[in-house]
């Protein structure tokens, strides 16, 4: 997903905007550019690569850094290859006018082969470089400011964007609009000066008052005079809610840990104790989730519930179906929002779909929390990013706590998923009585106790680090679990896949022989998950077969295990607990174990090639 920064003001732009391109490197780009206006001149710099390539070109040259207005971005190729000239910002023909684009115009080629015939030429391959140009023949045409024109090329537009306009002709204002993508106005003393960004990490030490658009809303921003929000489509004023940032900025930087990736998981006692703070009292016997509790009928007299996510917040759900069906006795089906969204599924006013999203801007659950609205169905949405996209859409949510998350592979915004889903199976459950109250009691106790268990288990990371030195060279590993655990097999081989580029796959463990098993040989890793709860005796037959045929098992067991341990290559122990709990605990031995696979190998943990925090295109 691009990033976008800017700033205008009296302050030095170029060191804000360029730190403000830093703090979004997590979202995965492949090019960077900076605009600045001197006062006279506009001094653009882009290049394929990383800012501190961007930030090598402009040391060279201060004149390029001088000014008090600025545009920046970091580009996800979609339309052109990723190159210099690809690489936002993007000038019109006259080069009076400079935007910065995150998402896709879908009818770019239509509206280019228009411009064109009207004498316009393009010197890149995006759809970017023909919606300023869209821009400036309307401001031409209809003689009008930047405002207007923006808003009337808008209305000419499909497609997805977040966008930034500066005017040299009008050096007072930036112009930023918005449908969905998400972009994020701060707000300076005063008037004084604004910020933009794609998220508030980029200007959280200038200010904690920002202004947050809504799809089809666009501002014009007025040095020392203010912001104006009107609708695109019908010109009518809205009310600029300004909110209170609760982010700081120790949260998102790396706190003494080499990456950020490892620092999220360290982060997960914390993260899981934050998300049922407040919500669960085990002394009362009580869940508190007002999301829930205003809403607690269309959940017990649903036909069905709906999870609907993608990528490890998928993986997330597929853990609240067996939480959900096992302790409520809900009829549950987990959907990847990207094929729900497009095969006509069969929704209805008497089901309930729950929204899953670490960002909240996920563009294919978004469409299909539309979707399921049109249908009539109540939405439920769980996110980690207050204020965002898929928070307002639905009906009702919670939050997780889980805090910034910047490693583009997801952590602790999955234990933080599991943790709520958790809280809401339990809470429907004592709700409908399909949980004792003395089971009920127990789960809440054991639940408290897990922050602490994650804490003991993060101790054994040398261990870990050990097996990962063996195993960084495979060139295929398999990842088996059952019930519960199913799902957490499915995330960590994702975490392999996603951070280190090692072919993974993870199946439940039954699901073995029928076809996976033709894959062992001695220089097959299998990764495990044995804990002594379920079906371990059949995970063991498993195992066994897995020996027979040579196949190297790290088995992931629950503490004081032998009869595992005396088949398998490599043990991990996890604490005691509950077998729907068991997902908080096995988690962290994969995360890990996929973290020091990648750091031995020499890749990008934390912005990991071609992935982006969160896709906001199709």
């Amino acid at each position: 997903m691009c990033g976008i920064t800017g700033y205008i003001g009296n302050r030095d732009a170029y060191p804000i905007v360029v730190n403000g391109l830093k703090r979004l490197e997590y979202r995965g780009y492949d090019s960077a550019g900076i605009m600045i206006y001197d006062g006279k001149n506009i001094q653009l710099t882009k290049t394929k690569g990383k800012v501190s390539d961007l930030e090598v070109i402009t040391n060279k040259e201060e004149e390029r850094k001088k000014g008090n207005i600025g545009i920046g971005h970091t580009r996800w190729a979609t339309h052109g290859v990723p190159n210099d000239v690809n690489s936002h910002p993007h000038l019109s023909k006259s080069s009076d006018l400079v935007i910065v684009h995150n998402g896709i115009i879908e009818n770019y080629d239509s509206l280019k082969k228009e411009l064109i015939t009207r004498g316009y030429t393009f010197k890149s391959d995006t759809d970017t470089e023909v919606l300023i140009n869209l821009i400036e023949e309307v401001k031409k045409e209809e003689n009008c400011k930047l405002g207007k024109a923006v808003q009337l090329a808008l209305n000419n537009v499909i497609g997805a964007y977040a966008i930034a306009v500066f005017d040299k002709t009008k050096p007072d204002e930036i112009v930023v609009a918005r449908l969905g993508s998400p972009i994020a106005i701060g707000v300076g003393e005063g008037n004084s000066e604004f910020f933009i960004a794609s998220d508030a990490s980029p200007f959280i030490e200038y200010t904690k008052n920002a202004i947050y658009l809504e799809d089809e809303e666009l501002a014009i921003i007025k040095l020392n005079k203010g912001i104006k929000v009107r609708k695109i489509k019908d010109d009518s004023l809205v009310d600029a809610n300004i909110q209170k940032l609760k982010l700081s900025l120790e949260q998102i930087e790396k706190g003494g840990y080499d990456h950020f990736m490892l620092k999220e998981i360290y982060e997960q006692p914390k993260a899981i104790t934050d998300t049922f703070r407040g919500r669960m009292l085990p002394d009362e016997g009580l869940i508190k989730m007002s999301g829930i509790d205003d809403h607690l009928q269309k959940f017990l007299n649903a036909n069905r519930i709906i999870i609907v996510a993608c990528g490890t917040s998928w993986h997330a759900g597929l853990v609240g179906e067996y939480l959900l069906e096992d302790m409520a006795r809900i009829p549950v089906e987990v959907e990847y929002a990207s094929e729900f969204r497009y095969r006509n599924p069969i929704v209805t006013a008497n089901d309930v779909v729950i929204a899953i999203s670490q960002s909240g801007e996920t563009a294919d659950t978004l469409a299909a929390i539309k979707l399921a609205k049109s249908k009539g169905a109540f939405v439920f949405g769980i996110c980690n990013v207050v204020g965002s996209s898929i928070a307002r859409e639905t009906h009702a949510g919670a939050y997780t706590h889980a805090g910034p998350e910047i490693g583009v592979a997801s952590t602790k915004a999955f234990t933080t998923q599991i943790t709520l889903l958790t809280l809401i199976s339990l809470k429907l459950a004592k709700s409908k009585g399909t949980l004792s109250n003395s089971a009920f009691r127990m789960y809440l106790q054991n639940m408290q106790l897990i922050p602490n268990k994650v804490a003991d288990l993060l101790k054994i990371d040398d261990k870990v680090k050990e097996i990962a030195a063996v195993y960084k060279d495979a060139p295929n590993c398999l990842y088996l679990g059952r019930g519960f655990n199913f799902p957490v097999a499915l995330e960590g081989a994702l975490k392999l896949k996603e951070i280190s580029y090692i072919h993974a796959e993870g199946y439940p463990a039954a699901e073995m022989k029928h076809g996976p098993i033709a894959l062992i040989d001695e220089n097959m890793p299998i990764f495990v998950i044995a804990t002594n709860k379920g079906h371990y005796e059949k995970v063991v037959s498993n195992i066994q077969e897995i020996k027979s045929r040579s196949g190297k098992i790290i088995a992931i067991v629950t503490q004081g295990d032998t009869q595992v341990r005396k088949i398998a290559d490599h043990v991990i122990e996890i604490p005691e607990t509950e077998e729907a709990l068991t997902p908080l605990l096995t988690t962290i031995p994969l995360q890990l174990l996929s973290y020091h696979i990648a750091v031995m190998l020499g890749k990008n943990v934390d912005q990991p090639r071609n992935l982006a925090k969160s896709v906001t295109v199709e």
